[in-house]
């Protein structure tokens, strides 16, 4: 930050879901970093869940607890998507629309009252909140740009605006992609999404909750960048008609050790992983919500033991399920190169090791940039919400294949067998690995990421900044560039 401009103030509020949370928790860092103030408001146990922070930033990051009410249908203690089942995630948006008075309360008691608000989807109520306390916001999306371009303008987000009366509508591109693309969801998928996306039950569906979000916000803060996603930030901005900012893709810190989840679990992985050869294991994660069906769980188990590859697989039981999940004798038959843990795994420090060779995963758009960090192809198994479309840009952009499915979403072992044995040893798989390898280099980095975290403020509250994509904005809106090289277009410092 230059001498001369004030430190801002600025809450970050994300959507309870860690997936969300951790990207937030990123930003609000790297803003710190810049000499800003953040408050980061969640609830009281998902605070203390997260990563501790770097104690030069610990003065900068004031985290907000915030109680969710109580809501009939909410388990006890359950604050985050990871705590509930997916039939349960609606309570959640409920406890969450209960905050608006408790948020209320903390912009109208701030010693200092925030420059600017940084929201979630969910929380679309906040804007109008804000408003009364002339407070703007900014939409920072946690997901890949494809993914809301596919979703469409303004108009499209809403109950009764939407074009899409069926799933079979998300089966094939929309009229507003004017360009040839891949994106479309399978059927299957398509059921799954367009059930989630319409759902009242909350109260509120997702696609009104997008919308509304979309069309308070005075910004728009895409978590992608230009090389990854170079035809739909471009698309974006035209489709909303506002400030279309790409942040970087935000990879995660990988040189802390301040996170609360270090254990004897953690080092016995990373010792076993010592022992393995450079890139012979897979590692197998479907994030922190995710879960497959014991049916489909087995699948998984015999495709594992049928590929004969060395594999490292964090497995995590449906919520509330009671038994063995996996098929009988499956650990003793595997027991000399594969290991399954049930608990918390470092994914960074695992992915980050040299004996990690390849990803199979449910295509989460933050496991995605995770592997593409440290140069992994995916082997990809997409369950829900947009990973059907997160899987299509990978597919696009040569770096990994999906497992083979019917059109029931249901596979079969072969399938898992196949696909990570061509990404892994194959010969046909030698230019997806390469390819990997190749755009870790270009712009997976860390350091060459650091800048396009820099959330793009530049200009005062009284002028919106945003990335000059189309040139048909006001000249006293644009910023310049710190640079454009082959790293992710950067974002501008913010400034007051």
């Amino acid at each position: 930050m230059d001498a001369h401009q004030a430190p801002l103030h600025i809450a970050v509020f994300p959507w309870l879901a860690f997936g969300h949370m951790i990207p937030y928790l990123e930003l609000s860092k790297s803003l710190a970093k810049r000499g800003h103030q953040i408050s980061f408001l969640s609830t009281p146990r998902n605070i203390s869940r997260l990563p501790k922070l770097p104690p030069n930033l610990s003065s900068l990051i004031l985290f907000i607890p915030l109680p969710l009410p109580k809501v009939h249908g909410l388990p006890e203690n359950a604050e985050s998507t990871s705590d509930v089942p997916p039939e349960k995630v609606k309570f959640l948006k409920i406890a969450l629309d209960g905050l608006q008075q408790p948020f209320a309360k903390f912009l109208s008691e701030s010693s200092k009252k925030p420059d600017w608000i940084i929201l979630d989807f969910a929380t679309h109520w906040a804007p109008s909140l804000a408003s009364k306390f002339s407070i703007p916001c900014i939409f920072f999306q946690v997901f890949s740009s494809s993914s809301m371009a596919f979703l469409g303008p303004p108009h499209e987000l809403s109950q009764s605006g939407s074009s899409r009366k069926k799933p079979e509508d998300l089966t094939v591109l929309p009229d507003w992609i004017p360009f040839p693309s891949n994106l479309a969801y399978s059927l299957h998928g398509a059921r799954l999404f367009f059930q989630g996306l319409f759902d009242t039950s909350s109260g509120v569906s997702d696609i009104s909750r997008f919308g509304s979000t979309l069309h308070a916000c005075k910004v728009i803060a895409p978590r992608t960048c230009m090389e990854l996603e170079p035809q739909y930030l471009p698309l974006l901005q035209d489709l909303y008609n506002k400030p279309v900012i790409p942040v970087g893709l935000l990879p995660p810190s990988t040189n802390t050790k301040t996170s609360i989840h270090t254990s004897a679990t953690d080092n016995a992985i990373l010792n076993w992983l010592d022992k393995q050869r450079p890139r012979s294991v897979v590692y197998i994660a479907f994030g922190s919500e995710a879960t497959l069906s014991i049916e489909l769980l087995h699948e998984l188990a015999f495709g594992l033991e049928m590929s004969e590859l060395h594999f490292l697989w964090a497995l995590r039981k449906p919520v509330g399920f009671v038994g063995e999940v996996l098929p009988e004798g499956f650990e003793e038959r595997t027991r000399e190169r594969g290991v399954v843990t049930m608990g918390w795994v470092p994914q960074l420090d695992v992915l980050g090791h040299l004996a990690v060779g390849g990803f199979l995963t449910h295509s989460g758009w933050s496991s995605v940039i995770e592997a593409l960090h440290f140069g992994h192809p995916l082997v990809m198994l997409p369950l829900f919400v947009d990973q059907d479309i997160i899987t299509r840009v990978v597919e696009g952009r040569g770096f990994g294949v999906e497992v083979k499915r019917k059109e029931d979403g249901s596979f079969d072992g072969e399938a898992v067998a196949s696909a990570l044995r061509l990404v892994m040893v194959e010969d046909e798989g030698k230019e997806l690995r390469l390819k990997a390898k190749e755009l870790s280099e270009d712009f997976g980095g860390k350091e060459r990421q650091e800048h396009a975290k820099a959330m793009p403020l530049r200009a005062t509250i009284s002028g919106l900044p945003f990335l000059p994509l189309k040139a048909r904005w006001p000249s006293q809106l644009l910023g310049p560039l710190l640079h454009t090289s082959i790293v992710c277009i950067p974002l501008l410092e913010v400034s007051s």
